[in-house]
């Protein structure tokens, strides 16, 4: 099972990505764990310097911008 978390203080950049791995991932057919991390503290952890950031078992994969789903499915694959 995949795990999915967004990071964001809740903007709308942070939304869309949020709907967009959301939609990716059903898409795919894939089993996965959904978060939403927009505690500040919880998303320096992760150490990314910009906001909004894509997480997948762990890694980041992207930050400070929203990627064409195209580019989000293959992220998340």
């Amino acid at each position: 099972m995949k795990k999915i978390q967004v990071l964001g203080p809740g903007c709308p950049s942070c939304d869309k990505l949020a709907d967009l791995a959301r939609q990716a991932a059903t898409e795919m057919a894939l089993e996965f764990e959904f978060e939403k991390v927009s505690d500040m503290n919880d998303i320096l952890a992760f150490g990314v310097p910009t906001t909004p950031a894509l997480v997948v078992d762990g890694e980041v994969k992207i930050c400070g911008r929203v990627p064409e789903m195209s580019e989000l499915k293959s992220m998340i694959a």
